[in-house]
């Protein structure tokens, strides 16, 4: 079965970086769509991110673009995010996902890595 988890949460002072990891297994990893999504509290589910079975393929919500990065290692079935110039509205619960940005809301994920932005 899909099992994602998810590591590298922390807190971090606004402008600065965090980078998160997600081990994959239980399915062909390097064929799949993954991607990460988000849940500030009180908020609903937003998608931040998602790449690709080839990194050529990257999608990003407005609010990340030109601060984040996705990226994956096929090898070692691992996902990535690397989140520079963090702001108080990037604290979230982050959630890898596996499956395409237009299924976001149902795709199977992992337990979540809390990220809080605060001075």
């Amino acid at each position: 079965q899909v099992q994602l988890v998810e590591s590298g949460g922390g807190l971090v002072q606004p402008g600065g970086s965090l980078r998160l990891s997600c081990a994959a297994s239980g399915f062909t990893f390097s064929t799949a769509t993954m991607g990460w999504v988000r849940q500030a509290p009180g908020k609903g589910l937003e998608w931040v991110s998602f790449i690709r079975s080839t990194e050529e393929s990257t999608e990003y919500t407005g609010s990340v673009k030109g601060r984040f990065t996705i990226s994956r290692d096929n090898a070692k079935n691992m996902l990535y995010l690397q989140m520079n110039s963090l702001k108080p509205e990037d604290t979230a619960v982050y959630y890898c996902t596996k499956g395409s940005v237009y299924s976001y809301t149902a795709n199977p994920r992992g337990q979540g890595t809390q990220v809080t932005v605060s001075s």
